[in-house]
């Protein structure tokens, strides 16, 4: 087979059976590509040691450790993929290292910075009152923004203070809400998103100007503009708000667990990360307040 059909039948695969986000599927197949392009032989060429020799190139060239782990556990799906399939005579990626990524622990707001970002001036113009709703909802549900903007309006339960949510793998949770946040939603329901209402308009939750399902570069416009309006706060993305929620979940109790299921986490591994967090931000404060620190 040459590389195109390799590959189409790799996009298969990840689409339909391993149903990953098409994020992810990009990803892996520019990834297959530049692995296809090294191998001077196509397929026939394809071990161990060509694998190894190829990620040493990219080390080479400067590549970060979180994209060569990455690309290690790209090529360890293909290999699999392609013995499978009887392109490869055994699977080479099960002697292939697993890369580790290093990893850095995300800034996050304080609560009081988290106060003043969300502590708006009430307005009564769509933009304003859809603003002000997302923002809300990124931080008391910590969810990611692309499932943020899969909402539909009936995915907002009322009468639980819950967000119905298709997480990664089309995998639904519930993700509970507070009193702010449903105030904000509500407000936007009635007064705003029905003067953005078009034809052709759908259930999203949230819309843009033209009545279309709003996308995750103007969200990342809106927290970047809001947290630029507060003196203090760091420069952060809708991630970053998703980062805070979990932190501050912790510093009042949470236990991992819940904060693993509100996350949509698969690992607990995934969630720990913000233990360290709260950690870290107890001996700053030990080192600026204890006399003998």
């Amino acid at each position: 087979m040459d590389g195109d059909e390799v590959l189409a039948d790799f996009e298969k695969h990840l689409r339909f059976e391993r149903d990953l986000s098409p994020h992810t599927v990009r990803a892996y197949l520019s990834d297959v590509a530049a692995l296809l392009a090294h191998l001077d032989e196509g397929m026939a060429a394809l071990d161990t040691a060509a694998l190894r020799e190829w990620l040493v190139e990219q080390h080479a060239a400067g590549l970060s450790r979180a994209t060569l782990a990455r690309r290690t556990a790209c090529v360890r799906t293909f290999t699999a993929f392609a013995h499978r399939r009887g392109w490869l005579p055994d699977d080479p990626g099960l002697l292939l290292g697993s890369a580790k990524a290093a990893r850095s622990l995300p800034t996050v707001l304080d609560q009081q910075q988290a106060q003043a970002v969300l502590d708006a001036p009430q307005a009564s113009e769509p933009k304003e009152l859809r603003d002000q709703a997302v923002l809300e909802l990124l931080y008391a549900t910590g969810v990611r923004v692309s499932e943020l903007c899969a909402l539909d309006v009936d995915d907002v339960d009322r009468d639980r203070n819950v967000i119905r949510v298709l997480g990664k793998g089309r995998k639904e949770r519930s993700v509970p809400f507070g009193l702010p946040a449903l105030r904000a939603v509500d407000r936007w329901c009635v007064h705003g998103r029905p003067r953005w209402i078009r034809e052709g308009t759908g259930p999203g939750l949230f819309l843009g100007v033209r009545g279309g399902r709003l996308d995750a570069g103007t969200v990342r416009r809106i927290v970047h503009a809001r947290l630029g309006n507060v003196e203090g706060t760091p420069d952060m993305g809708p991630h970053g708000l998703r980062h805070t929620a979990a932190t501050h979940l912790l510093e009042g109790g949470a236990d991992l667990r819940s904060v693993q299921e509100m996350l949509g986490h698969a690992s607990l591994n995934t969630t720990q990360i913000y233990t360290h967090v709260s950690i870290e931000r107890l001996r700053a404060a030990y080192r600026q307040a204890h006399p003998r620190a």
